[in-house]
């Protein structure tokens, strides 16, 4: 029996070609790399104003298609057209689309109009079902990335700066908060809760709690415990630990297993250089 490349595929994956739905930044670059690399072929889905123009220019024009976002019933179409066995999540579509900039056809209309609450996973949930209605199954989006997972314990050189009695309270709010589907990140120092994150994202709140102009802010990334991997796995990069730096921040502790750190031997080289600690933590 022949081993699966990822961890995090389906044990009745059988290598067809994955349509890779990418957003912005690095993330679906990464996995356009690691999906060739691992052998399989994939096709491209971008989007207007968010997928970068160096990833369309890696796919033959028969092997991708560009929608706009909102647009579900052209996508759909076009994963049938592009004739894939899956499909890959990957990369954040500006959250500020879901409000302004969304140009929904009739499919996507009929799918908002169905949902009592309008949010990231209500939303990318209907598409979800919608992509899995016509046959194709969509992966986790961590599959052929088990390399840039975090791991437990100090991933930075040295010994743990941070008390763990505030890791642990940290690591206590971030957990709360996520499971009220308000964020998944909080900051904290010496049990005192500086910052949480809602809808702006990780790094305006990063930004919010360097505010402070104090020392031993300690930041947390976790997940809810029935996260949805098909399309929200918790990201942190170069960006994220460039506002770090900017904020003043000295520890980041990020959930193994499930958060993905992008380029992850780059961002722990530069984390060493920035004497910024990067912890795993269980859940």
């Amino acid at each position: 029996m022949s081993t699966l490349p990822s961890t995090f595929l389906p044990t009745d994956f059988d290598g067809r070609a994955i349509a890779l739905l990418a957003g912005k930044g690095r993330y679906p670059e990464l996995s356009l790399e690691s999906i060739r690399a691992a052998g399989f072929q994939a096709k491209l889905i971008a989007f207007d104003g968010e997928t970068s123009e160096s990833l369309w220019e890696q796919f033959d024009p028969n092997d991708r298609t560009r929608i706009k976002v909102g647009q579900l019933g052209k996508m759909l179409k076009s994963l049938n057209k592009l004739d894939c066995g899956y499909a890959l999540m990957a990369g954040q579509i500006t959250p500020r689309r879901l409000f302004r900039g969304l140009h929904p056809d009739l499919k996507a209309l009929t799918i908002l109009n169905s949902l009592k609450e309008r949010n990231a996973e209500t939303i990318f949930g209907a598409i979800a079902s919608e992509v899995e209605n016509i046959g194709i199954q969509l992966l986790d989006a961590r599959c052929f990335l088990d390399q840039h997972i975090a791991t437990e314990g100090l991933m930075t050189p040295g010994r743990q700066k941070c008390e763990q009695r505030f890791l642990d309270h940290g690591i206590e709010i971030a957990r709360h908060i996520a499971e009220r589907d308000i964020g998944q990140g909080a900051v904290v120092r010496k049990g005192t809760v500086l910052a949480v994150e809602a809808f702006e994202g990780t790094d305006k709140m990063l930004r919010r709690a360097g505010e402070f102009k104090t020392d031993g802010l300690i930041f947390v990334k976790t997940v809810k415990r029935k996260q949805d991997y098909r399309f929200d796995v918790p990201v942190f990069g170069l960006k994220t630990l460039e506002t770090m730096v900017e904020a003043g921040i000295g520890t980041a502790a990020l959930e193994t297993g499930c958060t993905l750190i992008l380029d992850k031997d780059t961002v722990l080289k530069a984390a060493k250089k920035r004497r910024i600690e990067l912890i795993g933590y269980a859940p």
